[in-house]
């Protein structure tokens, strides 16, 4: 298994590198990691080394998707690396809340460049290499892709943008053996969310309009992830699996005096 995931520090990409990595050992393959990061940092080193304690050969990469020259040159340091990839990742991804109407043209411009525009030059970078070997391409969207998040910026146009390119990228690269999903997290608790859920009140009025009864985790998602760049999902493309406890479909549930029973 040889896989490049970007936004690769703690959350849902390190989770993500490391799922990989124990279903490829369990599989019996050699994992090459090629973890992915806008610079380097001990979060990203820590990462791994763990990724090494399990077995695998690691590559440390880092580039600002904002740079349209990096997707292709990360791509190509992975392939020149391991010989080919096997599946990609593009889960890096940055907010900048605002009103769209108080909204800088500049934040527009680099939530899409990195969010859309990135995955877009990562898979393009990526599909001669996953053609050769099969592979699959997973973008991290989110449910704010398929919902209106207002005060988000531009996130929920980069996000729903983020959902289509890959149900695109599905119709024209199914012929070539190359599938391509998304996935998208609801609330999720990870290290860039983590002061939001340490105010108790925040943490406890978000859980309660879960159906599933807790705020996810990384690893949630990085089991989506995996599953679709793993054997059992051969015959699966063009899909985008929410992941978020029910939460995005409950809306109708959150109506007040709604009826307690047929009578």
């Amino acid at each position: 298994m040889r896989a490049l995931v970007t936004g690769a520090s703690p959350g849902i990409g390190g989770a993500t590198c490391l799922k990989l990595a124990r279903d490829a050992l369990a599989r019996g393959q050699k994992p090459k990691i090629a973890a992915c990061e806008v610079r380097e940092t001990d979060a990203i080193l820590a990462l791994a080394d763990e990724l090494r304690g399990l077995g695998a050969d690691v590559r440390v990469l880092t580039g600002d998707l904002s740079d349209p020259d990096v997707p292709a040159r990360l791509v190509a340091e992975a392939v020149q690396a391991f010989g080919g990839l096997d599946a990609v990742v593009g889960n890096a991804g940055i907010t900048s809340p605002a009103p769209l109407a108080e909204l800088e043209l500049a934040n527009w411009d680099r939530v899409m460049n990195i969010n859309l525009r990135g995955n877009w030059l990562l898979a393009k970078a990526a599909y001669p290499h996953l053609k050769e070997s099969g592979g699959g391409f997973v973008a991290v969207a989110s449910m704010s892709g398929m919902k209106p998040h207002r005060g988000m910026g531009a996130y929920s146009m980069s996000k729903s943008g983020t959902i289509i390119l890959c149900e695109v990228l599905a119709q024209e690269w199914a012929p070539d053996g190359v599938r391509v999903n998304c996935v998208s997290p609801g609330m999720i608790r990870t290290p860039l969310t983590e002061t939001t859920y340490r105010d108790n009140a925040i943490a406890s009025a978000r859980t309660a309009l879960v159906p599933a009864g807790r705020i996810g985790v990384p690893e949630d998602i990085a089991n989506a992830i995996a599953f679709f760049l793993g054997p059992d999902s051969g015959y699966i493309t063009g899909q985008n699996l929410c992941v978020d406890g029910a939460f995005s479909s409950a809306i109708l549930s959150q109506i007040p005096g709604l009826p307690t029973s047929g009578a």
